[in-house]
């Protein structure tokens, strides 16, 4: 045998290690963090619930093969659908993630840490069913699965604090597929053997470019993404638990590694340790859905509608306005400052003029008004021409500021006569922590809306009053509280 055939493995990078160690050993004590799961929970399938309203979501659920029912499976909440996990991880995240009005962590990176329901609610119900059945493991309740969505929010979120995919190009569902494999691959009864060599086949994994984010090519794509790297973080997690083998280097290498390959050689940046930070921040999209960094842009069209209601309800009455000031951060310039058409509702949901200018006219603003027939709308964009996004160097820091985290809009609307409306300026979102006691009421009555969408009245108070109770919610079988969800 040569030299070559014996030669050792290098140590695993630390920071797979890292993030085994915490997913095995961390214990979330803080009651901070279960609760706001609980209601991440509530709202992560309410925007799920909501989007099967919606064919283009639709087309895409249920089994590869029609008509396919796996006993014992994961069923996908909303449908009739009980399917292997690794498809249901598929289904729920796509659902989830359809409308863009799940919750969302905004950093060096942005994403939304709910996605990873998808994966973590699959496994957990299948393993609650199985175990069930056979005697032989505990059943999983849900107080797993808050804790599990408290780690893979913190996992997604501590990378994303220092550590810019977009700017290379990648789109943030790596952090998902991440995130949800390490927190999956310890569900299924992995080592921290086990999780770190999972974790390596996620970063070694391809990895999904941001082009179906952005014009030319902007598309529905981006509903799915998520769904596509929950189902794949599960199959990864499988493979694992049946021995198949990781890359102990999967970043560092040189020249094959992630770092090399995607970050221009520099290693991952870390502003804290793993803990419960990201779940007790995590931010809401509660009123309306809109990609998160024109979230308080909409809040200032809703303030500024009803003073302009007349100057601007037609062509006539837009022709008057000079300019329309939007001053926000760096981060939305860069993404969601959009000029020239916008061809689908992808397109639409991250463009910040379209949305400030469906608030400005309407004083409200939905899913429904993504769609062709309200884009149709000649003020819209008369609207939209008449705007300019500036960066506020002082939004940019705060946005950035961990002890912040603000994610500030202004707007303000200029007239040909000379005169002028008050800029109206909100710096935290309805989402926001600091909004919490303001903004949970109205997530509740969100997810009551979602759950009467699909649900008759008794099954929506039943499911209402177990989500209302963190206690009854977190001693219930996985499996039993899934069942509440089904059709």
């Amino acid at each position: 045998m040569t030299a070559a055939m014996t030669q050792t493995r290098p140590a695993p990078d630390k920071v797979l290690v890292d993030i085994a160690d915490y997913v095995m050993d961390y214990q979330v004590t803080s009651k901070e963090a279960l609760d706001t799961a609980r209601y991440c929970l509530m709202d992560t399938l309410g925007c799920g619930l909501e989007a099967l309203s919606y064919p283009a979501c639709t087309k895409l659920l249920g089994p590869i093969v029609p008509g396919t029912i796996v006993p014992g499976g994961s069923k996908v909440p909303g449908t009739q659908f009980q399917l292997d996990p690794v498809q249901a991880a598929f289904n729920i995240g796509a659902m989830v993630r359809w409308l863009d009005f799940n919750d969302t962590w905004l950093a060096a990176e942005w994403g939304h840490p709910s996605d990873n329901l998808g994966s973590i609610l699959a496994v957990a119900d299948y393993l609650s069913r199985h175990a069930e059945h056979t005697d032989d493991k505990p059943t999983l309740t849900m107080h797993d699965v808050l804790v599990a969505m408290v780690k893979a929010h913190e996992i997604q979120g501590v990378l994303a604090l220092e550590n810019s995919f977009n700017r290379v190009g990648l789109d943030h569902v790596v952090l998902v597929k991440v995130a949800s494999t390490a927190v999956v691959t310890g569900m299924l009864g992995g080592s921290k053997d086990d999780i770190i060599n999972a974790v390596s086949n996620a970063w070694v994994d391809g990895q999904s470019l941001r082009t179906y984010r952005h014009s030319p090519n902007t598309g529905s794509r981006k509903s799915w993404a998520a769904g596509d790297a929950c189902s794949r973080a599960v199959r990864l997690a499988w493979m694992t638990l049946k021995g198949e083998m990781g890359y102990p280097t999967a970043l560092s290498a040189n020249t094959w590694g992630f770092y090399d390959v995607y970050m221009h050689g520099q290693p991952f940046k870390f502003q804290r340790q793993y803990g419960s930070y990201v779940m007790e921040n995590v931010l809401f999209k509660i009123a309306f859905p809109a990609e998160f960094h024109a979230q308080t842009a909409v809040e200032c069209a809703f303030q500024l509608h009803a003073e302009l209601t007349d100057r601007v309800d037609t062509l006539k009455a837009i022709d008057e306005i000079d300019k329309i000031v939007i001053t926000t951060h760096e981060s939305a310039i860069r993404i969601i400052d959009k000029q020239g058409p916008l061809s689908n509702p992808a397109d639409r949901d991250h463009c910040i003029q379209y949305m400030t200018a469906v608030g400005l006219l309407k004083g409200s603003l939905t899913a429904a008004d993504y769609e062709d027939d309200v884009a149709a709308d000649p003020r819209i964009d008369a609207l939209r021409d008449k705007m300019v996004c500036v960066e506020s160097e002082a939004y940019t820091r705060d946005y950035l500021d961990p002890d912040k985290r603000s994610i500030a809009n202004a707007i303000q609307v200029f007239f040909n006569d000379g005169s002028q409306s008050e800029q109206v300026a909100v710096e935290y979102p309805l989402g926001h922590r600091r909004r919490r006691a303001e903004g949970i009421p109205e997530l509740v009555r969100k997810f009551k809306t979602n759950l009467a969408r699909r649900f008759p009245d008794r099954q929506q108070k039943t499911i209402l009053a177990v989500c209302n109770d963190r206690q009854d919610l977190s001693s219930m079988p996985v499996h039993q509280f899934v069942d509440l969800l089904v059709i």
